[in-house]
């Protein structure tokens, strides 16, 4: 499925992927390079009018990051989220401290998370 996006925000994703926070960063680690199960994932994706962290369309999955940024946007990030779970995308939330201090919880929960979706598929 073609995904649109608004072609503004490619700089800024751009400008996200270049300013990485430490979670991200730990995060990324584990998603490059198809090191997911195979799966290729993008970081600071533009869908919609929006910026998501990380992206896979073969899961039509996104992995967000709640870190400080998020602070007081919970409505924001609510309507954002069901905006972009209307395209049939699901979602993965991790707070920044548990992806810095627990890198292997959070990992097995994406792989249990992609299991699910393969065991539905067939």
């Amino acid at each position: 499925m073609k995904i649109y996006y608004n072609p503004k925000l490619k700089q800024l994703a751009r400008n996200l992927r270049n300013n990485s926070t430490l979670a991200e960063v730990l995060m990324w680690n584990e998603l490059k390079q198809k090191r997911m199960k195979g799966y290729q994932f993008y970081r600071q994706k533009p869908i919609l009018d929006y910026i998501v962290d990380f992206y896979c369309s073969k899961l039509d999955l996104v992995i967000e990051i709640d870190g400080i940024s998020h602070m007081g946007k919970e409505a924001e990030d609510e309507e954002r989220q069901s905006k972009i779970e209307n395209l049939g995308i699901e979602f993965l939330r991790f707070p920044d401290n548990e992806v810095k201090e627990n890198m292997d919880g959070v990992y097995q929960v994406i792989i249990k998370w992609i299991e699910k979706y393969e065991s539905n598929k067939n």
